[in-house]
Protein backbone atom coordinates (compact mmCIF):
# COMPACT_ATOMS: atom_id res chain seq x y z
CA UNK A 1 0.00 0.00 0.00
CA UNK A 2 1.37 3.29 -0.80
CA UNK A 3 1.96 6.01 1.57
CA UNK A 4 -0.80 8.74 1.65
CA UNK A 5 1.48 11.93 0.85
CA UNK A 6 -1.67 14.35 0.24
CA UNK A 7 -0.57 18.00 1.22
CA UNK A 8 -1.35 18.71 5.37
CA UNK A 9 -1.93 21.61 7.41
CA UNK A 10 0.28 21.95 10.36
CA UNK A 11 -2.87 21.44 12.61
CA UNK A 12 -2.85 18.08 11.02
CA UNK A 13 -0.05 16.63 13.89
CA UNK A 14 -0.08 19.35 16.15
CA UNK A 15 0.78 17.86 19.71
CA UNK A 16 1.48 19.47 23.42
CA UNK A 17 2.08 17.73 26.11
CA UNK A 18 2.41 18.40 29.74
CA UNK A 19 4.78 17.02 32.31
CA UNK A 20 5.17 17.84 36.79
CA UNK A 21 8.99 18.54 37.45
CA UNK A 22 10.55 16.47 40.67
CA UNK A 23 13.82 17.23 42.22
CA UNK A 24 14.84 13.47 40.07
CA UNK A 25 15.24 16.20 36.83
CA UNK A 26 16.84 18.55 39.22
CA UNK A 27 20.97 20.10 38.13
CA UNK A 28 23.19 21.44 40.98
CA UNK A 29 21.53 24.62 41.30
CA UNK A 30 17.99 23.18 42.02
CA UNK A 31 16.65 23.89 38.80
CA UNK A 32 15.26 21.24 36.00
CA UNK A 33 18.20 20.28 33.85
CA UNK A 34 18.46 21.44 30.42
CA UNK A 35 18.44 18.07 29.18
CA UNK A 36 15.34 16.55 30.44
CA UNK A 37 14.04 19.96 28.61
CA UNK A 38 15.79 18.73 25.75
CA UNK A 39 14.25 15.05 26.09
CA UNK A 40 10.70 16.19 26.28
CA UNK A 41 11.02 18.54 23.51
CA UNK A 42 11.89 15.76 21.12
CA UNK A 43 9.62 13.44 22.50
CA UNK A 44 6.77 16.09 21.35
CA UNK A 45 8.75 16.80 17.92
CA UNK A 46 9.01 12.95 17.54
CA UNK A 47 5.20 12.65 17.49
CA UNK A 48 4.52 15.40 15.58
CA UNK A 49 6.65 13.78 12.70
CA UNK A 50 5.31 10.76 13.26
CA UNK A 51 1.79 11.33 12.99
CA UNK A 52 2.21 14.02 9.86
CA UNK A 53 4.53 11.67 7.87
CA UNK A 54 2.25 8.54 8.91
CA UNK A 55 5.35 6.71 9.98
CA UNK A 56 8.60 6.59 11.79
CA UNK A 57 10.75 9.66 12.17
CA UNK A 58 14.10 9.88 13.87
CA UNK A 59 16.02 13.26 15.03
CA UNK A 60 18.24 13.96 12.38
CA UNK A 61 19.26 17.31 13.85
CA UNK A 62 18.21 19.73 16.55
CA UNK A 63 18.89 23.18 14.60
CA UNK A 64 18.41 25.12 17.75
CA UNK A 65 17.41 25.43 21.41
CA UNK A 66 17.02 28.66 23.29
CA UNK A 67 16.44 28.72 27.16
CA UNK A 68 14.80 31.43 28.21
CA UNK A 69 13.84 31.14 31.93
CA UNK A 70 14.77 28.36 34.12
CA UNK A 71 12.32 25.52 35.15
CA UNK A 72 11.93 24.93 38.95
CA UNK A 73 11.01 21.58 41.27
CA UNK A 74 7.12 21.08 40.52
CA UNK A 75 6.84 23.42 37.90
CA UNK A 76 4.04 21.96 34.81
CA UNK A 77 5.98 21.75 31.92
CA UNK A 78 3.82 22.09 28.65
CA UNK A 79 5.33 21.48 25.46
CA UNK A 80 3.49 22.67 22.04
CA UNK A 81 4.79 21.54 18.70
CA UNK A 82 4.01 21.48 15.03
CA UNK A 83 5.72 21.16 11.91
CA UNK A 84 7.10 24.02 9.71
CA UNK A 85 7.82 22.69 7.24
CA UNK A 86 8.15 19.96 5.07
CA UNK A 87 10.67 18.15 2.38
CA UNK A 88 11.38 15.10 0.48
CA UNK A 89 12.09 13.23 3.50
CA UNK A 90 12.81 15.77 6.10
CA UNK A 91 10.46 17.99 7.99
CA UNK A 92 11.27 20.46 10.67
CA UNK A 93 9.36 20.70 13.83
CA UNK A 94 9.23 24.03 15.94
CA UNK A 95 8.40 22.91 19.71
CA UNK A 96 7.93 25.81 22.24
CA UNK A 97 7.89 25.39 25.82
CA UNK A 98 6.22 27.04 28.48
CA UNK A 99 6.09 26.16 32.30
CA UNK A 100 3.48 26.80 35.30
CA UNK A 101 4.02 26.84 39.09
CA UNK A 102 1.93 23.64 39.99
CA UNK A 103 0.32 24.86 42.88
CA UNK A 104 -1.05 28.30 41.29
CA UNK A 105 -3.17 28.72 38.73
CA UNK A 106 -3.42 32.04 38.58
CA UNK A 107 0.59 32.32 37.51
CA UNK A 108 0.68 32.55 33.56
CA UNK A 109 2.34 30.05 32.23
CA UNK A 110 6.32 31.27 31.32
CA UNK A 111 7.88 30.60 27.80
CA UNK A 112 11.03 29.31 29.21
CA UNK A 113 12.60 27.70 25.77
CA UNK A 114 11.84 27.03 22.20
CA UNK A 115 13.73 24.32 19.71
CA UNK A 116 13.85 23.18 16.33
CA UNK A 117 14.12 19.89 15.58
CA UNK A 118 14.58 18.05 12.16
CA UNK A 119 13.18 14.93 11.82
CA UNK A 120 13.85 12.43 8.71
CA UNK A 121 10.88 9.25 8.08
CA UNK A 122 12.28 6.02 7.83
CA UNK A 123 11.17 2.79 6.24
CA UNK A 124 11.29 -0.79 7.78
CA UNK A 125 14.61 -0.82 6.28
CA UNK A 126 15.32 2.38 8.27
CA UNK A 127 16.01 4.48 4.78
CA UNK A 128 14.55 7.92 4.32
CA UNK A 129 11.19 7.69 2.59
CA UNK A 130 8.49 10.83 1.36
CA UNK A 131 6.43 12.59 3.48
CA UNK A 132 3.28 14.74 2.54
CA UNK A 133 3.98 18.18 1.80
CA UNK A 134 3.00 20.80 4.41
CA UNK A 135 -0.06 22.99 3.57
CA UNK A 136 0.12 26.12 5.34
CA UNK A 137 -3.11 27.76 6.81
CA UNK A 138 -2.14 31.25 7.96
CA UNK A 139 -0.12 33.66 7.50
CA UNK A 140 1.55 32.36 11.28
CA UNK A 141 2.15 29.00 9.52
CA UNK A 142 3.21 30.67 6.21
CA UNK A 143 5.64 32.92 7.80
CA UNK A 144 6.91 29.42 10.24
CA UNK A 145 7.88 28.06 6.85
CA UNK A 146 9.60 30.87 5.62
CA UNK A 147 11.57 30.87 8.69
CA UNK A 148 12.20 27.23 8.49
CA UNK A 149 13.54 27.94 5.15
CA UNK A 150 16.04 30.02 6.17
CA UNK A 151 17.49 27.95 8.85
CA UNK A 152 17.52 24.71 6.10
CA UNK A 153 19.57 27.14 3.64
CA UNK A 154 21.61 28.03 6.70
CA UNK A 155 22.52 24.28 7.88
CA UNK A 156 23.22 23.30 3.90
CA UNK A 157 25.60 26.23 3.25
CA UNK A 158 27.17 25.74 6.54
CA UNK A 159 27.68 22.20 5.68
CA UNK A 160 28.79 22.87 2.45
CA UNK A 161 31.43 25.67 3.75
CA UNK A 162 32.76 22.59 5.96
CA UNK A 163 33.22 20.17 3.41
CA UNK A 164 34.61 22.65 1.12
CA UNK A 165 37.36 23.75 4.03
CA UNK A 166 38.34 19.90 4.64
CA UNK A 167 38.58 19.02 0.73
CA UNK A 168 41.14 21.84 0.42
CA UNK A 169 43.25 21.08 3.71
CA UNK A 170 43.13 17.31 2.48
CA UNK A 171 41.31 16.09 5.16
Amino acid sequence: MAPDLTARPPSFARVSLAVMTSGREANLLGNIHGGEIMKLADSTAGAVAQRHSGGPAVTAAMDEMAFLEPVHVGDIVRTFAQVNWAGTSSMEIGVRVEAQPWNDPSTSSLHVASAYFVFVAIDAEGRSRAVPPLLPESPDEVRRMREAEIRRAHRLAKRQEIETGRRAAGA
